[in-house]
This record gives structure tokens, C-alpha cells and sequence, in this order.
């Protein structure tokens, strides 16, 4: 398993470079971020130990880039500060997990067994699906780059689609994630709300992409993807090439 470490402190990177290694790792190390980057870009890893504090670009810089590069390896951080805000900041950016200095090398390695269990699977700070956005940590969502205002509701029943775009979800299934599942599933919450939602996000757009599987339940797809494809059938049937 091929694990990197981003550390500018010499003794630190050594120490851990050295524990993983003699737990049969390959390990890079990276002493800035930039270098981290640029690591990430050429190598696939299993998981990332990522120092916040660093030199020049730091680790939630670097962590932001990888997420929007594409690169999903389990990120542990490793952060001198015990403050909520920059753990809540971390873990919102896309890393997986946290450690306050000092620690122990044992819980260090625990994690990392933990994180590579999981694998590295796309895990995005922001979903989108086409060219609506959905931020589930400013809780803020756009179309085209306009903002959009939902309740909390709204807001709940949109992101669960939107965590499984083109996925047809039964309408028991959206009130027990966005209910809860004692809500009573004969009630017409889920219509009335899917109806709310096509009124903000769909409408004042010209879109369709909250769409009714009838008998089945909901789904939203990127419904621009969805006219290419009809009219490059169109043409084909007009024999137009």
C-alpha cells in the first residue's frame, strides 16, 4: 500500500516516513504543498497523510486542489490547532479523518488501516449534476452560477437526489432519509415538495431535470445531457450526419 506524506517539519516526515515503512508501506514525502500536488498528480496513492500547517500553499489549499483535480485518496490531516472551526473546515474540504499533535504512532496507523478499509471512492465537497450545485456545507445551492434559496426541507430532499444522480428513488425512500421513517408514507409531503423544488430549480430555468418515474418514485438527471442525446437521435432519424 503506497501512502504519502506531506510534512515540512525534517523530524516529523522522518518519523513517520520510518513507522510506516516498518509496517510495510511505500512511502513518498513531501515537504510543501506544492510538492504534495504535484505528487498526487503523478502517482496514484492509498491514502494521504496531509500536515495543515505548511509552507507557502497549506493543507486545506492542498486539499482543495486535489478534491477538484480528481484525486479521492483517504486523507488523514495531521493539525497542531484543536479548534473546531479548522477540524469542521478540514473535514468539509474532503479529508476523511483528523489527528491533533502530538499523537500516537499506534492511533496514526489505526486510522490509516481504517481509511484504505473504506477505499478511495468519489467523494465531492460540492455535487453537482449538470449545472446545478449543491453545497452541503454552506448549505448553499446554484444553477448556472445563480444562487437559489430553499427551506431546510427543500434543501434535504434536493441533496439526497442529488447523492444519487439518474438513480430512480422510491417515495418511502425519500421520506425515510429526509423524514424520518415513522412519517406517514400514504401522506402527499413527497409530491408537494418535489413540487416546491421544480418551482426553483427547474422552472424559472427552462429545465427539466426533477423528473417522476410514475409508480416508481423520483429522480434528477442533467436534462442537458438528456436533449443532446434526443437530438442527435432526431438527426440520425432524418439521416442527417
Amino acid at each position: 500500500m503506497r501512502i504519502l506524506v506531506v510534512e515540512d517539519e525534517a523530524p516529523m516526515a522522518e518519523l513517520l516516513r520510518r513507522c510506516l515503512a516498518e509496517n510495510g508501506f511505500a512511502v513518498d514525502v513531501a515537504p510543501t504543498g506544492e510538492d504534495g500536488l504535484w505528487y498526487t498528480g503523478e502517482s496514484n496513492y492509498d491514502a494521504i497523510v496531509l500536515d495543515v500547517i505548511l509552507p507557502g500553499a497549506d493543507g486545506f489549499d492542498v486539499l482543495r486542489e486535489m478534491r477538484a483535480a480528481g484525486s479521492w485518496a483517504p486523507v488523514l490531516l495531521l493539525t497542531a490547532r484543536d479548534a473546531v472551526e479548522d477540524r469542521v473546515r478540514g473535514l468539509d474540504l474532503g479529508a476523511d479523518d483528523y489527528l491533533v499533535k502530538p499523537f500516537a504512532l499506534a492511533e496514526l496507523l489505526s486510522r490509516l488501516r481504517a481509511l484504505m478499509r473504506r477505499g478511495a471512492r468519489e467523494r465531492p465537497a460540492v455535487l453537482t449534476v449538470g449545472d446545478l450545485s449543491l453545497d452541503p456545507a454552506t448549505r448553499s445551492v446554484a444553477r448556472d452560477g445563480r444562487p437559489i434559496t430553499l427551506t431546510a426541507k427543500e434543501f434535504a430532499l434536493l441533496e439526497c437526489l442529488m447523492r444519487q444522480p439518474g438513480q430512480v428513488l422510491s417515495k418511502s425512500e425519500l421520506i425515510e432519509h429526509v423524514w424520518d421513517f415513522t412519517f406517514d408514507a400514504d401522506s402527499n409531503v413527497v409530491e408537494v415538495y418535489v413540487g416546491y423544488l421544480r418551482q426553483k430549480i427547474d422552472r424559472p430555468f427552462g429545465r427539466q431535470s426533477l423528473r417522476t418515474s410514475r409508480g416508481a418514485g423520483y429522480c434528477l438527471r442533467d436534462d442537458r445531457a438528456d436533449r443532446t442525446t434526443r437530438a442527435k437521435q432526431a438527426d440520425h432519424a432524418h439521416g442527417i450526419r
